[in-house]
């Protein structure tokens, strides 16, 4: 924009951020404690660009604690920022610096900077660096990215929000840009919102309901210093868990950089998405930001309002660090209550998101002393918001601060992130012994966790693998984490990662191990598809992804992480599998019952609604099962709370090294019916897992020969 002539009004405080109401722009900005707030225009997204100020008048432009102005004539895509002044008191909390040049909390886009300022707003006094700070006179107002005016008009072609019930779900968790990134992607927009797009014909292939990405609010990708000590090559903030502007969509997954163009670009692709049928969940990073420690930059809120939007040490100099990322956001502050509640809300009402995913999710119960808290008002707020009411909110629940609320999180009708399943099935498949029982409670819902307090069974969240951690073929194939391109001497990552992998190290030539590999990999996947409750897979874990061993990738923006798409013709055989899993499990009611199990029978049939077995087809004595569990679903309506009939079916595992045969009961009293195999994982593809109307017939009764490290399904038709 050409600067002219322009008048300052008094504006409105609310809406909160930079708005277009009709004839101008209002901007509106939090500070309780700045003395003096500038609004600074900008002319273009260079570096060297010219700028105006525009001082607000403490009478005229603030309301409360909020600093407001009107100026008519600006339109979208003006460019902005502000400046804060007022006491520089590290001692106290303030940190303000009329230097530094800050962005708006509520700012919907950002333009993509060629380089991040990361400075803080202070200096250390010569001699001992850990003296007495000092104020800093250095400028970022040329270097700093500007935020961005946005007209929210979209053609959204009647679109809104899927919001498929939980137990209906299966969601695919996945990285914007390293879904298309890699060379193989073959797509025409890579590592962008455009290329989820392009990608959509293979997730309708798939089957699965719901895309979960990862952090796409704003963060500075450059805010790493290290390299890889193999390669030289610069290490960068992959994953995104270090947010800068929660309103703003990630702009350097858009292809068009016109400042603005990522949030028609993400509009877009969420719209396409639904489309399709695909709904679209956010992981979201609430509980800390970039700004880091005492020692890191000034992006926005250290200089806005240190002592509100963070939680502080007694000495407030230091910040409380639960989130192991140097800072802890202030969470249950009535203020900082208030933009998470309206960043959702924006999410929700003009992006049409469906869910949410929150890191570190605990940090959201902690008081303003860092205390976790009985009834945290931020996690009640959220399940109880009339807006959010049917959107999936999904809890992290623990943090890097020792907090740890799985089966307990607070604050109603939070799903979670269930680290016990996972945990739990990866210790029976790797063939340790007794996790049998354990895994019984797994596979019918965590009712241990999630009964007590009123929750239902899609309120775990149930997962093999994640973005942090082992892929599912690295599960399979590394006993030991590998993680020496990260740059900390493979200290980093997990230890515990109750992996196996099959007596080689790493790729192997051995078609034996290769085999068994495969077999384990389609045991997880049989496990987590059939289990009561809600299923995430990890993306490209469905073609046998690898991270060569690295089990915390987060700063590998490479083909470390990069989905190789080669690999889908390569593992055809398991794509094949989890595709014909997932679409058996939403055809049967019977794995998406909405209670627990009570192993009552509904409908006075005589069967219950699950029945356990050892492999000998007698009751388990849970305290000396080891390894062979078997369970018999009963599928009659009342019995699954559902509006028709399913099959029964006869669910076999064997975690053993040792063949064995199990018991198959009698069909007899069924109207005639038979079991048929369903699902063997120790069969070669096809057989692994047949289509509806090929299934193989068994007899009546007898034996079930059930290979080492198998499982295996029967139906009842």
């Amino acid at each position: 924009m050409a600067f002219g002539d322009f008048s300052i009004e008094k504006g409105s405080p609310l809406p909160m951020g930079a708005t277009l109401p009709g004839s101008g722009v209002n901007f509106s900005v939090f500070s309780r404690h700045a003395k003096a707030i500038t609004l600074l225009l900008f002319e273009d997204d260079s570096s060297d660009s010219a700028h105006i100020s525009f001082p607000l008048d403490p009478k005229e432009n603030r309301t409360g604690d909020v600093w407001h102005c009107h100026i008519p004539g600006l339109k979208a895509g003006t460019l902005y920022l502000y400046t804060a002044d007022g006491p520089f008191q590290p001692e106290k909390g303030f940190r303000f610096n009329p230097h530094k040049a800050l962005l708006d909390p509520y700012a919907k886009a950002i333009t993509d900077p060629d380089y991040w300022d990361e400075t803080g707003a202070y200096s250390y006094n010569q001699g001992d660096p850990m003296s007495d700070l000092s104020f800093s006179y250095k400028s970022n107002i040329y270097t700093m990215p500007r935020c961005v005016v946005i007209d929210d008009t979209f053609d959204w072609q009647g679109d809104q929000p899927l919001n498929y019930p939980l137990r209906f779900s299966v969601l695919y968790e996945t990285h914007v840009r390293g879904l298309t990134k890699h060379p193989s992607s073959k797509v025409q927009y890579p590592g962008t919102y455009k290329g989820v797009i392009e990608k959509i014909p293979f997730f309708k292939e798939l089957g699965v309901t719901s895309i979960e990405f990862l952090p796409v609010h704003e963060f500075n990708e450059e805010e790493i210093s290290r390299e890889n000590p193999k390669t030289g090559e610069r290490l960068v903030n992959y994953w995104g868990y270090s947010t800068v502007s929660f309103f703003a969509p990630k702009t350097s997954y858009s292809s068009d950089k016109t400042p603005g163009a990522n949030v028609r670009e993400f509009k877009e692709m969420v719209r396409e998405l639904h489309k399709a049928g695909l709904e679209v969940i956010l992981d979201v990073v609430f509980n800390h930001t970039a700004e880091g420690n005492e020692l890191g930059p000034t992006y926005s809120f250290r200089g806005l309002d240190n002592s509100i939007y963070y939680i502080l040490d007694e000495n407030k100099r230091y910040y409380k660090n639960y989130s192991s990322c140097g800072n802890t956001v202030n969470c249950n502050n009535t203020v900082v209550r208030n933009l998470i509640i309206d960043c959702l809300h924006y999410w929700v009402i003009e992006m049409h998101v469906d869910g949410f995913r929150f890191d570190l999710g605990s940090i959201l119960g902690r008081d303003q002393s860092g205390n976790i808290m009985e009834n945290p008002p931020m996690l009640e707020n959220i399940a109880e918001d009339p807006i959010l009411r049917h959107t999936k909110i999904i809890a992290e629940a623990w943090d890097a601060g020792g907090a740890y609320q799985v089966g307990w999180f607070p604050g109603g009708r939070w799903a979670e992130w269930n680290d016990k399943y996972r945990d739990n099935v990866r210790l029976y498949w790797r063939g340790d012994s007794f996790e049998a029982r354990h895994l019984a409670t797994r596979i019918s819902g965590s009712s241990d966790l999630y009964l007590r307090d009123g929750r239902k069974p899609f309120h775990s969240i149930n997962f093999i693998a994640s973005h942090d951690g082992f892929t599912m073929n690295d599960l399979v194939s590394y006993n030991m984490k590998h993680n020496e391109d990260n740059g900390e001497d493979n200290r980093d990552g997990s230890d515990n990662n109750c992996s196996s992998n099959v007596g080689v190290e790493g790729p192997a030539n051995d078609i034996a191990v290769s085999k068994m590999r495969e077999r384990l990999m389609r045991n997880f996947f049989t496990t987590l598809l059939l289990s009561l409750g809600t299923p995430m897979i990890l993306g490209g874990d469905e073609f046998g992804r690898t991270q060569k061993g690295n089990n915390n990738a987060y700063c590998q923006d490479n083909e470390i992480s990069w989905y190789d798409w080669s690999l889908l013709e390569k593992n055809k055989g398991l794509f094949r599998f989890v595709k014909e899993l997932i679409a058996f499990r939403l055809r049967h009611p019977g794995f998406m019952r909405p209670e627990f199990f009570t192993g009552k029978n509904g409908r006075y049939n005589s069967a219950p609604d699950i029945t356990w077995f050892d492999e000998k087809g007698n009751t388990p004595h849970w305290d000396t099962l080891e390894y062979c569990l078997v369970l018999r679903l009963n599928g009659s309506e009342a019995d699954i709370l559902a509006d028709r009939d399913d099959n029964d079916f006869f669910i076999m595992f064997n975690s053993s090294a040792k063949q064995s045969p199990f018991t198959i009961p009698d069909a007899a009293g069924k109207n005639g019916k038979k079991w048929f195999r369903v699902i063997d994982t120790a069969l070669p593809p096809p057989d692994d897992i047949l289509a509806p109307g090929t299934e193989k017939p068994l007899p009546t009764s007898g034996i079930y020969l059930m290979k080492p490290r198998s499982a295996a399904v029967l139906i009842l038709r």
